[in-house]
């Protein structure tokens, strides 16, 4: 080849494959400060200002697990209250009744889901799309039946809490609460980032989109399903403990009730099913509804059921991915990205 044709400016230039965008390594800056913030609030914020932060982060990081669940994994399901549950009585067991420190109890919340889930994982996976989410369902049904008749465990109406969180001054308590939420809610973001960049998150993706042409070129499809299905079951379990840890009381009608499915649902259809983004959208979302319309009594629920309908009508892959068919913004981009040594990046994702 003449020398002068690697000079010709018709020739492709040099590129490279990136992970991060303009946005992400802005998003990287902004959560290190909302981090250093969540963290500092039992410094110098009101209790009533970190009670509120604890509840937002601990419902991000249940939509964070429900979004990975089904908005990657395809697995949809309306009874992951079932581990919520679970976690909130490993709690009553460990810290009430033998004695266990309440935030010890609270972290071993998230193996005793993850050890339940894995036969019953067995079960569900021989049921697919509709029979999948009943079958769910009815699993977190048969639990609160069963917890409700174990007298050692408050029977139906339910337990109370106190005594054991007694042993922690309340100072300690509430910014342990604060850290551990803190925790959750960064963590599962992390956690859901760290696992769709890897080849792990390339199998899930793929068997979302399908299970039959994953299988055909060598993805295991059984296998990653079961680990998606224990990190979320643990996830969930974590997040029961924290909150019965916060409630003080709980009842299995409240642990196991579907508002909670209900609730990470809502978030993540509303911010965008299957992106990293979309649940702290739907959260941020959420939580501002709430904040505004809390006085208006049933018509804030109503107010919920038509903007889920409103959304799921004029903009199908939420708040979120409408942004993003728009503006291509990615703020955790779960693919790499051409980008020209001059700087400029390519618009479409590298395959």
């Amino acid at each position: 080849m003449p020398e002068h044709a690697a000079l010709s400016p018709s020739l492709p230039q040099p590129a490279a494959l990136l992970h991060t965008t303009r946005a992400s390594r802005a998003g990287a800056v902004g959560a290190g400060g909302l981090l250093a913030l969540c963290l500092s609030l039992p410094f110098w914020s009101e209790l009533s200002t970190q009670q509120f932060a604890v509840e937002l982060l601990y419902t991000l990081a249940l939509a964070q697990m429900w979004n990975l669940l089904a908005g990657y994994g395809g697995m949809v399901s309306i009874g992951q209250q079932l581990y919520l549950g679970l976690g909130g009585y490993t709690l009553v067991g460990l810290s009430l009744k033998l004695g266990v420190h309440p935030f010890a109890s609270v972290l071993a919340a998230a193996a005793v889901a993850a050890a339940i889930a894995a036969p019953i994982s067995v079960l569900l996976f021989r049921l697919q799309g509709p029979y999948l989410a009943v079958g769910t369902w009815v699993m977190a049904e048969v639990f609160r039946h069963a917890i409700a008749n174990v007298p050692a465990l408050g029977g139906g109406s339910g337990v109370s809490l106190t005594s054991a969180v007694m042993v922690i001054p309340d100072a300690m308590r509430d910014a342990g609460t604060v850290w551990l939420a803190t925790l959750l809610g960064f963590g599962s973001v992390w956690v859901v980032y760290g696992l769709l960049r890897s080849r792990f998150g390339l199998a899930l993706t793929a068997i979302r989109d399908s299970e039959v042409a994953s299988e055909s070129v060598g993805v295991p499809v059984r296998r990653v399903k079961f680990w998606v299905h224990i990190v979320s079951a643990a996830g969930c379990g974590l997040v029961g403990g924290l909150v019965y840890l916060t409630r003080l009381r709980i009842s299995p009608d409240a642990a196991f009730s579907v508002d909670w499915s209900a609730t990470m649902v809502f978030i993540v259809i509303i911010g965008g099913i299957g992106t990293v983004e979309g649940p702290i959208v739907g959260t941020l979302v959420y939580f501002g509804l709430r904040e505004l319309l809390a006085d208006l009594g049933a018509i804030y629920l109503v107010v919920l059921g038509a903007l889920a309908i409103g959304v799921m009508l004029r903009a199908p892959r939420g708040l979120w991915g409408s942004l993003v068919q728009r503006f291509d913004v990615h703020v955790f981009p779960v693919r790499r990205r051409l980008v020209e040594l001059d700087g400029r990046e390519s618009r479409e994702p590298a395959r």
